[in-house]
């Protein structure tokens, strides 16, 4: 890992954001103002100060949207949660403890989730998305992994480690996934990653345990049957057999970024990236196969909707439809025209729910 100055840094991490989301350069504007906050050492006001409330939020950027029980929970930026209640028709705006972009949200039943993103935040909530308490920050990651960089017996992993402390909290999360209410993996900027076993009371550094030698950025996480997946950077694939204790990497078909990976109940994978690749495997990733998906703009986001409906989201807002557990997709023009889609969520049986930069849209099913 090469040394950089905090202001090159920053600019790397606003870079990679660009291209993970697939160009959504707004949502970057705020990553650009937190870190020139995060460059001090006390707490940046945007890790200590709450969410503004405000009818703006009804229209902000929203990077992801996940269904809970009958209740949709979208994130988004300057620490923007919003919660429908009618299948996306509506929208309020929930309570939150920062300001930060949000860029992932996972809940594991009606009202237990997590959410994470910029500055190296990871937040809870108990009661469906209403409200959410802070679990970590950058500062408190780059606190633990200094503590734990003198135990690693591998050199090399000791450089990086007292680096990435030493940067202290500008990386931003990009994925979390938790396979039950107590255990959770958060992934990335450089090889960021934290795991927990108590539902997040405490975090732990998990960057030793992944091989990735050069620090590539991870982008996506997932528990799907039994095994733990992370996608990233340079056509990284990597899965754990052990509920994240250690990983290998898996031979990769693609060699450009996968910015997200698909389980699906059937246990068929799914991992997705930069101008339109997706591959597929249905062996825990030994091998992978090329899906044509006709798409020459990358794919930011994907859903199961239900048991062999799988859903492909381009960042155009482009849909691909498979009713065949991902063997092949139909390509479905979205509802009012092109928009900078990033994330997906089933609405009800009709519809289909968009995080965007022009904020949250409805999309009819065909």
């Amino acid at each position: 890992m090469k040394t950089l100055s905090p202001q090159a840094q920053r600019r790397r991490v606003v870079a990679v954001c660009l291209v993970a989301l697939g160009g959504l350069a707004a949502v970057q504007t705020t990553a650009v103002a937190e870190g020139s906050a995060a460059s001090g050492l006390a707490a940046p006001r945007v890790l200590r100060e709450a969410a503004l409330q405000s009818p703006k939020a009804l229209g902000a950027a929203t990077l992801a949207v996940v269904r809970v029980g009958k209740r949709l929970v979208a994130v988004g930026e300057r620490g923007t949660v919003l919660l429908s209640d009618d299948a996306g028709e509506h929208w309020q705006q929930a309570s939150v403890p920062v300001r930060v972009t949000l860029t992932s949200v996972r809940f594991v039943n009606a009202r237990t989730g997590w959410a994470a993103g910029h500055l190296g935040v990871i937040l809870r909530s108990d009661d469906a998305g209403q409200t959410w308490v802070k679990q970590l920050d950058g500062q408190q990651a780059a606190a633990a992994v200094a503590a734990t960089a003198g135990e690693l017996s591998d050199e090399r992993a000791q450089r990086n480690a007292q680096r990435f402390a030493e940067d202290g909290p500008d990386k931003p999360f990009f994925d979390l996934d938790f396979a039950d209410a107590q255990n959770g993996f958060a992934v990335g900027a450089y090889n960021m990653a934290f795991a927990t076993r108590d539902g997040g009371k405490t975090w732990q550094p998990a960057l030793q345990r992944l091989p990735n030698p050069k620090s590539l950025h991870l982008y996506g996480v997932r528990y799907v049957a039994g095994k733990l997946y992370v996608v990233g950077e340079q056509g990284l694939l990597l899965r754990s057999d052990d509920a994240g204790e250690s990983f290998h990497a898996l031979a990769s078909p693609y060699k450009g970024s996968f910015f997200g990976l698909l389980g699906a109940r059937s246990g068929s994978l799914i991992a997705y990236g930069l101008r339109g690749n997706a591959v597929r495997s249905t062996d825990q990733g030994e091998h992978w196969d090329k899906l044509e998906t006709g798409l020459p703009m990358s794919i930011s986001a994907a859903a199961e909707l239900n048991a062999g409906t799988l859903a492909l989201l381009s960042q155009t807002g482009e849909l691909l439809l498979s009713r065949d557990d991902g063997v092949s997709f139909n390509r479905v023009a979205p509802n009012g025209g092109p928009l900078p889609a990033a994330g997906l969520a089933l609405a009800d049986e009709h519809h289909l729910v968009y995080a965007s930069l022009r904020g949250l849209r409805r999309q009819t099913l065909p």
